[in-house]
């Protein structure tokens, strides 16, 4: 008989907006927990509105980006711009543990839904508040995005070609990566909360965790005064080489290869077949190294160019160095690792296609994550409303049609 998931019996209400607060909830449905996200087709999240669209229709219920970053939540959808919306997601509320929201302080305040009302709803409610500066503090009402994350943190200070100018990080990656790390936070509440007795607001600075990211450069600061800048690929401590990525064959393939030890650079100069340059002395230490790395980096980079990534990575571990084939986003979906592992899986979306969404990036040994589909909005309506808060079939017409649940 399988085992229950972790966090069966717990309910979550999810007002989380965009990509971090939607993790959350993706991460704690995929531990067992019944995640609600409250949402309204008066307001569409904007991942609903990412393409591609499953079918090539353009609809808030077939963006894939979206069935990706919601796997795991559920929907009910809620006009909160109206009284007897707000006081149905207090009922909500009242039958779950947890309450999450992303938006900046003070909003779930103009809403009625915040801290003080909630903990009187519920009193051993966990509520979870992500805004990007905190509760409190002269940058708390500061608006930003996952890119704009990386620039208050100092990330994007650092990132950069060698000795030029910043390059900020692409990517919104402190979404998803809060999202994770906060239900973490969430997790440990909980069980305070099982112990204790009692719920707690957590406040919880998306900037201070990203901040993380930046802890070799603010310990050079703090030890020795310097202030960091763009290093390319080189080692943040300047204690490593080779240390970086280089051209293969083929088109635009990589390969990234850092060598910290002196025996890691024998291994380097074994899969080489020792050619004669790699022998000299000064080179047989790491000072050596680092002080002729642009040396080194130019002969491996005439050793590499002719070789497979991958196959060259293998060479490479046989021989105690650490290098990888730098992936695109094109080969994830083929990588025999991350296949074997279920790091992606084909769904069938109850709309009637299929999709490639995140697997499970928790795994435990005791139990199987049940993975989803991002849900339709309000799809759990009718369950909602009528089973767990008890409203007739008339009411919920009713308000089915003044679209307060809308």
């Amino acid at each position: 008989m399988p085992r229950a998931l972790p966090l069966e019996g717990i309910r979550v209400a999810n007002f989380g907006w965009v990509w971090a607060g939607p993790v959350v909830g993706q991460t704690l449905g995929f531990l067992g927990a019944e995640v609600l996200k409250i949402e309204s087709r008066a307001r569409n999240d904007l991942t609903r509105m990412l393409p591609p669209f499953g079918g090539g229709v353009r609809d808030p219920d077939r963006s894939l980006s979206n069935h990706a970053c919601w796997a795991g939540n559920g929907s009910v959808s809620l006009n909160l711009k109206k009284p007897e919306a707000r006081d149905l997601a207090r009922r909500l509320i009242a039958t779950c543990d947890v309450v999450i929201e992303n938006f900046g302080p003070g909003v779930m305040e103009s809403l009625d839904l915040g801290w003080e009302t909630l903990r009187g709803v519920k009193p051993d409610l966990v509520m979870f508040s992500m805004p990007a500066a905190g509760l409190t503090g002269p940058l708390k009402d500061i608006r930003t995005y996952g890119l704009s994350l990386t620039s208050t943190t100092g990330l994007d200070s650092l990132v950069g070609y060698r000795g030029g100018p910043p390059i900020p990080v692409e990517n919104a990656f402190s979404d998803p990566y809060n999202g994770i790390m906060g239900a973490f936070a969430i997790l440990c509440a909980l069980h305070h909360r099982d112990r204790a007795g009692v719920g707690q607001h957590i406040d919880y600075s998306q900037q201070e965790a990203v901040m993380q990211m930046v802890g070799p450069a603010f310990m050079d600061w703090a030890m020795n005064g310097r202030v960091g800048g763009p290093l390319g690929n080189r080692h943040p401590l300047g204690v490593a080489a080779p240390h970086g990525v280089f051209r293969c064959a083929g088109d635009d393939r990589w390969i990234s290869i850092a060598v910290v030890t002196d025996d890691e650079w024998r291994g380097l100069v074994a899969a080489m077949d020792a050619p004669e340059w790699a022998g000299a002395p000064e080179l047989g230490t790491a000072r050596g190294r680092v002080a002729r790395i642009d040396h080194v980096h130019e002969r491996i980079a005439a050793w590499t160019a002719g070789l497979d990534d991958r196959e060259l990575a293998a060479r490479l571990q046989r021989h105690g160095v650490a290098a990888a084939p730098v992936l695109n986003v094109a080969d994830l979906l083929g990588d025999p690792h991350y296949r074997a592992r279920g790091t992606f899986i084909e769904v069938q979306h109850p709309l009637g296609f299929k999709e490639t969404i995140y697997g499970a990036y928790v795994k435990t040994s005791r139990t199987e994550a049940n993975v989803r589909t991002g849900p339709q909005i309000g799809q759990d309506n009718e369950r909602v409303f009528t089973q767990l808060l008890g409203l007739s079939d008339e009411r919920y017409r009713e308000l089915v049609a003044a679209q307060v649940i809308y």
